[in-house]
């Protein structure tokens, strides 16, 4: 199985920016408060760091209001999870269903504690060959844990917005100020997820070759994006799993492209349809 250095590389780049910006958050607490404050920064940021990624997997499920996928009434699908992920030398994740008003796909969690939500919408559309397809794509972003960076990224970014925004309205808490801190804290989140958003969309490149591999050809997880791509074009994902999701949604502005967490749905299929 490729190892695929150029995410790597990407992860290694982004991980180094996020903990800049996390650097620099404590180093402005210290700066507020004092030198004798540092450890309570670190371990506040860090408490909120774990908490984030514990609750993150957990508000993702929670959203969707996703079950557990029944073994007996899906074995081809539990069958279908168990071997590729001795292929692909993970432990088998957590399979669980969602009607999330749209057929998609989403991972969460780690290699030896992932979680694999399919739609129910998604299970009425595909047929077995192209599920796998997409299963193989939710089984490699946990094997390549580019799950993982996703969600610290997104924490780093809250307690960056969070911290921006405390900043702003201290000492002023008017109405002027509250807006003023909530405009300057979305800015500031959006500044760190543009360096998340740059893996998001590589990661799914390497996912869809990981699954073709996988599979042995790419054609049926094209052929499973071409019938979520047609069936999601107007449908809305819940926020806190689109970027999570397989499918991030239809067309795009140019503007909306550069902070999509997807790449075109057109070239991941000529990609696979390459393979």
């Amino acid at each position: 199985m490729n190892q695929h250095k150029g995410l790597k590389v990407r992860m290694l780049a982004a991980g180094s920016i996020l903990f800049a910006f996390y650097a620099a958050l404590v180093g402005l607490a210290i700066a507020i408060w004092g030198v004798d404050i540092w450890p309570i920064a670190i371990a506040i940021t860090a408490f909120f760091g774990v908490f984030q990624y514990i609750m993150g997997k957990k508000m993702a499920l929670w959203s969707v209001g996703a079950k557990d996928l029944d073994e007996n009434d899906y074995y081809q699908i539990h069958a279908a999870v168990e071997r590729m992920s001795q292929e692909m030398g993970i432990k088998k994740p957590r399979v669980m269903k969602a009607e999330m008003g749209v057929p998609n796909a989403f991972a969460v969690g780690r290699k030896g504690a992932g979680v694999v939500v399919i739609s129910e919408e998604l299970m009425r559309i595909l047929n077995q060959e192209e599920l796998e397809g997409v299963i193989a794509h939710e089984l490699a972003h946990i094997r390549n844990r580019d799950v993982v960076m996703m969600v610290i990224g997104q924490s780093i970014a809250s307690m960056i917005g969070i911290a921006v925004y405390f900043l702003t309205v201290m000492g002023n808490r008017n109405i002027g100020a509250m807006i003023t801190g909530w405009i300057l804290s979305a800015i500031a989140q959006t500044i760190v997820m543009i360096f998340v958003l740059a893996i998001s969309r590589y990661r799914e490149y390497v996912a869809d070759a990981d699954a073709a591999e996988v599979i042995g050809r790419g054609e049926p997880l094209a052929r499973a994006l071409e019938k979520i791509s047609n069936a999601g074009q107007n449908a809305q994902v819940d926020e806190r799993v689109n970027a999570l999701c397989i499918f991030g949604g239809g067309d795009k502005s140019l503007l909306e492209s550069v902070f999509s967490t997807h790449p075109p749905t057109e070239e991941r299929i000529a990609r696979l349809r390459s393979y």
